[in-house]
C-alpha cells in the first residue's frame, strides 16, 4: 500500500537445468501475479525477435498483449527499419541525416528575446525575421522553433507565452486559435532568436522535417512530425535531413504522422523522450511500395497531394510547395506583379525558373484536414499488410483520440472515417466522396 500504482518494476525469473533457453515468456503492465493474470497478457519471444524488432540495440520491446506482440513483429518480418546498423554502411531505406541543432540549455547564450533585438536596434521583416547590424556588421536572427510550437502537419501550432512568476516552466505554448490558422501570413511567436549565421546545417535547405523529441505512449499521440521552414531548431524538435535533394521526404512525413507507425512507435517509447534509437529502430514504408496502385493513382500520388494541403497553409512555406511542384505558369506582367509581393519574394528569389510561381497556400479547413489526414491513416494501414479488423484494434489503443472524438461529434469519427477510406482504397476508389451514416 506504501507504493504508488504507477511505480513501474521488473521481476526477471530463471529456473530449470537448461543452459539456454529457446524462447523467454515475457508480460508487461501485468494485472496481477496469479497464474491467469499471466497467462492473460503474457506471450514468448525468441532471440530472433528480440532482434528484429530492435535490430539495432537487441533491447525488449513493450508489448502490452499478446496481440501487440503479434502485430508488432508481423510488420517487421515485412519492412525494414529507418536505419539498421546490423550492416556496414547502415542500411538505410529513407537515407536522412539527424541533427539536433541547438541545447535549449547549453547554447542560450546564442538566443536573444524580442526585447533584446529591439534594444539593439534591430528590426522586424518578412518572415518573423530580425534585421541590423551589430558591430557595423549586417546580420540578421531567425525565429527558434521548439517542440512545444508543432503539432503533425502543422508548423503554426502554437506560439510561446511567458510567465516569469511560473518559475518551474516560465514557457508555455499559446494554441493558435482558428482565425489565426485561416491568416498565411500569420505566424507564431516563438520565445527566442537566433543568428541566421549559427544556423548553417539547414540554411541551403528550403525546408526540412521535423518531429516532437518530448512525447510519452499515453498521450493522445506518440509521434508528432511537420514540414517547416529552414529556420532555427531547439533540441525538442529535432530535424532529419536528407542526403540528396532529390530524396521525397513529404513521403516519409506522411508515414511519420500515420496511426500505424504512431502504434509502433509505442510499443518502444518508455519514458518522455522520442530519442533517435528509438526512432531509427522504427519500421517505414520503403520508397519503392509507394508504386503500389490504389485504383487510378499510386500510392505516391495520394501521399503527395494530401500531405501538400495539409502542410502548405502559410506562405512561409512556399518552397515546399515548389518543391512538390505546386506552381502556375507566368505571363511577364505576372511576374513583375509576384516580385512586388513581400510574402514570396525570397521564394521568387530561390526559384530556379523565372516563368513560374507557387500557387496561393490552401485554406485551413477542419473538415478537409480530418478527411486527408484519414486517407492517408488508411493508406499507410494497407501499406504495412494491416487488415480492416487490426486497424480497428490499433485505432482502440488511442483511448484518448477517441474520447475527444466522442465529446466533439458524438462518435469515434476517426476510427469511423480510417475504417470506411480502408474501404474505399481496397475498392479503387482514391478519390471517392465518404458520407457516414448516423452513429
Amino acid at each position: 500500500p506504501d507504493v504508488d500504482s504507477r511505480f513501474k518494476f521488473c521481476a526477471m525469473i530463471f529456473g530449470g537445468d537448461a543452459r539456454r533457453f529457446d524462447e523467454a515468456r515475457l508480460g508487461f503492465f501485468l494485472p496481477g501475479a496469479g497464474d491467469a493474470d499471466v497467462a492473460l497478457a503474457s506471450f514468448t519471444l525468441t532471440a530472433q525477435d528480440f532482434a528484429n524488432a530492435n535490430p539495432n540495440t537487441g533491447t525488449a520491446p513493450i508489448f502490452r498483449s499478446p496481440r501487440d506482440a503479434e502485430l508488432t513483429l508481423g510488420i517487421y518480418a515485412r519492412l525494414p527499419v529507418l536505419v539498421d546498423r546490423r550492416t556496414d554502411p547502415p542500411a538505410m531505406p529513407w537515407p536522412v541525416k539527424y541533427l539536433r541543432m541547438f541545447d535549449m540549455t547549453n547554447d542560450s547564450g546564442l538566443f536573444r528575446t524580442r526585447a533584446e533585438l529591439d534594444a539593439d536596434g534591430l528590426f522586424p521583416v518578412a518572415g518573423n525575421r530580425w534585421r541590423g547590424q551589430v558591430g557595423g556588421e549586417p546580420t540578421e536572427f531567425v525565429p527558434l522553433y521548439e517542440g512545444k510550437m508543432v503539432q503533425a502537419f502543422d508548423h503554426r501550432a502554437a506560439s510561446v507565452s511567458v510567465n516569469p512568476a511560473n518559475l518551474n516552466r516560465p514557457a508555455q505554448p499559446s494554441a493558435t486559435t482558428p482565425m489565426e490558422h485561416s491568416d498565411p501570413s500569420w505566424l507564431p511567436q516563438p520565445q527566442f532568436w537566433v543568428e541566421s549565421s549559427n544556423c548553417v546545417a539547414v540554411q541551403a535547405r528550403p525546408w526540412v522535417l521535423g518531429f516532437k523529441e518530448i512525447t510519452a505512449p499515453t498521450n493522445v499521440r506518440t509521434f508528432i512530425a511537420a514540414a517547416l521552414p529552414s529556420t532555427a531548431f531547439g533540441n525538442t524538435l529535432p530535424i532529419l535531413i536528407p542526403s540528396e535533394k532529390t530524396i521525397p521526404l513529404e513521403l516519409l512525413l506522411g508515414n511519420l504522422n500515420s496511426f500505424a507507425l504512431d502504434y509502433l512507435a509505442r510499443q518502444k517509447v518508455q519514458g518522455q523522450h522520442l530519442n533517435w534509437f528509438i526512432v531509427e529502430q522504427l519500421p517505414v514504408i520503403p520508397p519503392a511500395a509507394y508504386a503500389t496502385h490504389f485504383g487510378p493513382k499510386a500510392a505516391a500520388e495520394i501521399v503527395r497531394d494530401d500531405v501538400l494541403a495539409l502542410t502548405y497553409t502559410a506562405h512561409d512555406m512556399a518552397p515546399f510547395a515548389r518543391d512538390l511542384a505546386y506552381v502556375e505558369e507566368l505571363k511577364p506582367s505576372s511576374l513583375r506583379a509576384q516580385r512586388s509581393n513581400p510574402e514570396l519574394d525570397r521564394v521568387v528569389a530561390d526559384a530556379p525558373r523565372d516563368d513560374v510561381r507557387v500557387k496561393p497556400p490552401f485554406a485551413w479547413d477542419e473538415d478537409d484536414r480530418r478527411t486527408r489526414r484519414a486517407r492517408l491513416d488508411a493508406l499507410y494501414f494497407h501499406l504495412y499488410g494491416i487488415g480492416r479488423d487490426d486497424a480497428d484494434y490499433i485505432l482502440s489503443t488511442f483511448p484518448i483520440v477517441e474520447r475527444h472524438d466522442r465529446a466533439a461529434h458524438g462518435r469515434y469519427l476517426t476510427r469511423d472515417l480510417i475504417l470506411a477510406w480502408m474501404n474505399a482504397l481496397a475498392a479503387g476508389e482514391p478519390d471517392a466522396r465518404i458520407v457516414l451514416p448516423p452513429a
